[in-house]
This record gives C-alpha cells, sequence and structure tokens, in this order.
C-alpha cells in the first residue's frame, strides 16, 4: 500500500511479518516446493506470532485489526515469491464466512483453532466440468435425521492436502419439500476432513505454485451433524457472491504486490547487465518498457489502496473487487511477460525469480473467477 496508509503501529507490523517471512519462509520455500507443499508447523508459527486471521474479533482468538493489516500479509507474501503459504485464503477468505454466517456455537467450536494455525481452512466450490459456472454445480447434501449426508467431488481446492475443515457448496435436499431449483437450492456446509465418508483425493501437479497444496476432494456419503449447516439453507449463493468480492480484492491486491516486487528485481538487473559496452538500462527500448510497465502498476495501485479504504468503511465492493481482480491480474501478466523479456535468455532459466513469477502469475486470471467472469459481473452493472 502506499505510505499515507500507514501509520506506526502498521509499519511495525509490517516489519514483523516480514522479518518472519525472511525466518520462516524464504529459507525453505524452494524445498516446499519440491514437496508441493509447506509444512503444517510453519501455520503454527504464523498463529503463534498474531499473523492469522487478524480482523478476526478477539474473542475468537483474532486481533480484530483492520483489513489493511490482513493486505499487508498478502502484500509481504507476494513480495517474497512465497506462493505456497495460503494464510490469506485461510484468514481472509475461509474464516469470514464461519464468522459472518456461522452460529456462536460454529463460532466458537472453530475460529479459536483456526487462529492458532491448528485448524486449516478450505473452502470448496469449483467441481470437474463446472469451471466458473457455480449453478451448474451437482455436489449434493441431503437431510438424513440429524445428519446431512453429502456427495459429490470438487477439485481445484488450495489448501486442499493440509485442510482440517473445508466449506463446502452443495445443492440441499430435504425430505418431504419440493426441491429448490438454480441459485436458490445451494447451500454451504462445514466438514471436517475427520469426517466419515470424506476422501482427500490427489494433490494436482500445475505449472506455477508448486508449493501450494491444490487437491480434489471427493464426498462419499459424508456424514456431518446437522448443525454443522453454515448460515441458512438456500442461502449459499448469496453467501458466495457477498464473499467473494474480498477474495477477488486479495487477489488484486497480491498481483499489485508481486508486479512491484518483479519490477523492482528487473530494474536492478538491467543496471547490472551490459550489452553492446553499455547496461541494457541505457536502451531507449528498455526505457520505453519499464516506464510503461511502472504507469501500469501505479494505474492498479492507486485503484486497489482505494478498494481497501471503502471495504474497511464496509462498502459493497461487488463491482470494483471484480474489476481490481480482472485488470490487476491481467496487468500482472503483462508485466511478467515484459520483465521476462528484458532478461533475454536468462529469463527462461529457473534459478532465476523472473521465472517463478511468470509461471505463479498465469493462474492469477482464472481463479477467483475468470477475466471473463469478472467482465461479465462489470458488464451486469452497466447495462
Amino acid at each position: 500500500m502506499h505510505e499515507s496508509m500507514y501509520d506506526d503501529d502498521l509499519r511495525t507490523f509490517r516489519d514483523a511479518f516480514k522479518k518472519f517471512l525472511d525466518k520462516e519462509v524464504k529459507p525453505f520455500h524452494a524445498q516446499w516446493e519440491h514437496e508441493g507443499m509447506v509444512p503444517r508447523s510453519l501455520w503454527e508459527k504464523a498463529g503463534a506470532a498474531g499473523f492469522l486471521c487478524i480482523p478476526t474479533a478477539t474473542e475468537y482468538g483474532g486481533s480484530a485489526l483492520p483489513f489493511r493489516y490482513a493486505a499487508v500479509v498478502q502484500e509481504e507474501t507476494s513480495r517474497a515469491h512465497a506462493s505456497g503459504v495460503g494464510f490469506s485464503l485461510h484468514s481472509d477468505i475461509v474464516v469470514p464466512y464461519i464468522e459472518n454466517f456461522g452460529s456462536d456455537e460454529q463460532k466458537k467450536q472453530w475460529l479459536p483453532g483456526m487462529a492458532t494455525g491448528k485448524i486449516i481452512g478450505a473452502i470448496a466450490m469449483t467441481e470437474p466440468g463446472t469451471g466458473s459456472d457455480l449453478q451448474a454445480m451437482t455436489c449434493k447434501a441431503r437431510l438424513d435425521g440429524d445428519e446431512w449426508v453429502i456427495n459429490g467431488s470438487k477439485t481445484f481446492i488450495s489448501n486442499g492436502q493440509l485442510c482440517d475443515l473445508t466449506i463446502v457448496a452443495c445443492r440441499t435436499e430435504i425430505p418431504g419439500q419440493d426441491a429448490a431449483t438454480g441459485w436458490q437450492s445451494m447451500s454451504l456446509f462445514l466438514v471436517p476432513s475427520s469426517a466419515k465418508g470424506f476422501v482427500r483425493g490427489k494433490r494436482l501437479e500445475k505449472i506455477g505454485m508448486h508449493a501450494q497444496d491444490t487437491s480434489e476432494m471427493h464426498f462419499e456419503e459424508c456424514r456431518v451433524p446437522k448443525s454443522y449447516l453454515l448460515g441458512e439453507i438456500g442461502q449459499g449463493f448469496l453467501y458466495l457472491m457477498r464473499q467473494l468480492a474480498q477474495e477477488r480484492l486479495i487477489i488484486a491486491i497480491a498481483n499489485v504486490a508481486g508486479a512491484e516486487e518483479t519490477l523492482a528485481h528487473t530494474i536492478e538487473y538491467c543496471k547490472e547487465r551490459k550489452a553492446f559496452g553499455k547496461p541494457i538500462s541505457a536502451f531507449q527500448n528498455t526505457k520505453f518498457r519499464l516506464a510503461e510497465m511502472a504507469t501500469e502498476i501505479k494505474l492498479g495501485r492507486v485503484f486497489v489502496d482505494d478498494c481497501i479504504r471503502r471495504l474497511e468503511q464496509g462498502e459493497n465492493l461487488t463491482v470494483e473487487g471484480s474489476m481490481a481482480k480482472y485488470w490487476c491480474s491481467e496487468m500482472l501478466g503483462r508485466v511478467v511477460d515484459g520483465c521476462l523479456q528484458l532478461f533475454g535468455g536468462y529469463g527462461y532459466m529457473m534459478e532465476y525469480p523472473i521465472a517463478k513469477a511468470y509461471l505463479d502469475a498465469r493462474v492469477q486470471r482464472i481463479y477467483g473467477g475468470t477475466t471473463e467472469i469478472m467482465k461479465e459481473i462489470i458488464a451486469r452493472s452497466l447495462v
């Protein structure tokens, strides 16, 4: 964020989190890339240091701090190229569903453990064959006495191998009632990984973000107590629409910070790398490309910072969140591609951070809602 958004407390928090990344993440992330996930111990260290569930109420183990503190965690994680660390997904996407829509009993049962990192959260929306079309999901939950019985499969689930609790979106069927259709049949459920019938699928091999444990999930007559319905029955789609704005802003925050860090690294390289007897930063083409990218990043930064302020004020950012996610993810793609070009052949070598940044950037235009879906949401507000 721009320096104008910081006070002394936020600067102190940022410095503490950067030190945490320097000590607990950066030296080991390459190893985690090979292993396909980060260790559970990292989550517990982050929880003990107060870096999880930051905006969550103190009565549930959080810090009740403004959203910009959570934004700092996302920004600095991106600057560290720590794409395997799913703290923001857990703290700023999964936890708010429970805090905003859960019962007092659910909050007391799950949130304190999530704040300490002993319970890791995930959210399961996407299904094989449905992609961005949430209303086409086929995963179903039927009420059987005092239990919900869930059947179906989910895919592309971040934190999928480590998670202890997953929010699962399902079609709901209730004996004796007419079946609802469309969005009105969707509900959300809290499914612990210990639940009977929960099957953790394979860890998926991706072209980037190798340390992020992305998985399939299967529910085979999976039984959870009736009380594990999250919020009201049939309101799941509306809950998703309300919370996805923050999720998309989180992605945009990461995109801008990643673009800033990539450009800064590229500028240093251009000053050091020589061609035809002078630094490549001296060539007009290099200057123009750097100027273009710096301008695009600045535009993204100003818009995202404004969205952060407005979110803290309680505004509905469904449209603006979609705009930020669409534009910043596309911008990041242009920046990492332009920066890699300035590295020349070395940019294609995995020993250079730009190569990892290039691979990790591609999915930003897909998860959290594709660019095409973002445009559709924006367009609906216009015509």
